[in-house]
């Protein structure tokens, strides 16, 4: 990384700028609402086209100093949906126009997404394609120079905001996966329409919703890579997603084991520091290696993800991790912290419901479980 680059995206001017810039909307449990004028700082400063070329409106970036700056975010900010929704609309929307797309929707889109004038929402899962992502029933029919969409589109990140939509079709429900293909929608196109926003436990800033497609009629140059190329195109940005999705909890997971070992070193029971109780001192413990595990899985995973060797089960052993691994340290936080730990004070409950989402989307951790043992012949 250059040294202009190093000096706007290392490690502390990036925290810097999340804790001065990203939490600044957030008021106790409540919310004002999506934080777009948040969405074009973060698009200004360059953070929505870190990996993407310079004349495409990005930063160049590479994968592995990526990873270290995403990580820096979520040390600084405390404000995990934002952050998710930033990475829904980079690896399954930004990426895969970027490596998929014909040099004319390139120059014309990828500004705007990574300047932050735009959101991106990836629309693939359905009521009743999840795991199962490729038994899709949205169909996409050629009508002369256009295509027609018909279906409909379940917990989609940034739905309810967004300009553009990444959607996943089938041209013949025939040909399986060899018949998913990617068509690129924007915000008010006759025929689609957010039918509703969906409600979740957490991630409150990354708002989801369902989007339903009526006869919505767009231009054959709107697809994205040639037709039956969905498949591809979907497991490329999912080892984009798997990699990097996750980045911000290792610094969240960071920040919450040094408040933990803060708290442990102030607070004293019966004669001493809480820390001195082998009960708080082990899972203090168990934190430290999580993080320092996970962050090693993440480097790991970019760094294959750098040199596009293969598409690598490194990146679903990183989600897989990562998110079982925030999921822990949460819960240890809480019950470091007892009584105040369990109070939205230091919002660690918030930080463990958020996690718990983790878990699910991008392939739950069943799924890359699957993944991993399938690369091991099982």
């Amino acid at each position: 990384m250059s040294p202009d680059k190093r000096d706007r995206f290392g490690w502390e001017p990036l925290v810097k700028f999340a804790q001065q810039e990203l939490n600044g909307h957030l008021v106790g449990q409540e919310r004002t609402g999506f934080p777009r004028q948040v969405w074009r700082l973060c698009g200004e400063y360059g953070v929505l086209g870190l990996p993407l070329p310079i004349e495409y409106g990005g930063q160049g970036v590479d994968v592995k100093n990526t990873a270290v700056a995403m990580e820096a975010m979520g040390y600084g900010s405390r404000d995990n949906g934002l952050l998710a929704a930033i990475n829904a609309h980079m690896w399954s929307c930004v990426v895969p126009i970027w490596k998929f797309g014909t040099e004319e929707q390139k120059r014309s889109l990828l500004p705007r997404l990574c300047s932050g004038e735009w959101i991106a929402a990836h629309a693939a899962t359905e009521p009743e394609a999840g795991s199962d992502i490729f038994s899709l029933t949205t169909r996409a029919v050629r009508k002369g120079n256009n295509y027609v969409l018909n279906g409909r589109k379940m917990f989609i990140l940034n739905a309810p905001v967004a300009d553009l939509v990444v959607v996943f079709a089938t041209v013949d429900p025939e040909h399986g996966a060899e018949g998913i293909t990617g068509f690129i929608v924007e915000k008010g196109k006759p025929g689609m329409a957010v039918t509703r926003v969906i409600d979740k436990m957490g991630l409150r800033n990354a708002l989801m919703g369902e989007i339903v497609f009526t006869n919505c009629e767009i231009p054959a140059q709107n697809r994205l890579g040639s037709e039956g190329n969905g498949s591809l195109m979907f497991q490329h940005s999912m080892h984009w997603e798997r990699t990097l999705i996750l980045a911000p909890h290792v610094g969240t997971m960071r920040r919450v084991l040094e408040k933990c070992v803060q708290y442990a070193r102030r607070r004293r029971q019966f004669g001493q520091s809480i820390g001195k109780f082998q009960s708080v001192s082990n899972r203090i413990a168990d934190m430290h290696m999580r993080v320092e595990c996970a962050r090693l899985l993440l480097y790991h995973a970019a760094d294959i993800l750098q040199q596009k060797t293969r598409l690598a089960p490194e990146a679903s052993m990183a989600k897989l991790f990562i998110s079982e691994a925030a999921v822990e340290t949460y819960l240890d936080a809480i019950r470091i912290h007892g009584a105040l730990g369990y109070t939205e004070e230091l919002e660690f409950g918030e930080d463990l419901q958020d996690a718990i989402g983790t878990t699910i989307f991008s392939g739950t951790s069943d799924i890359q479980r699957q993944l991993i043992a399938r690369h091991l012949g099982l």
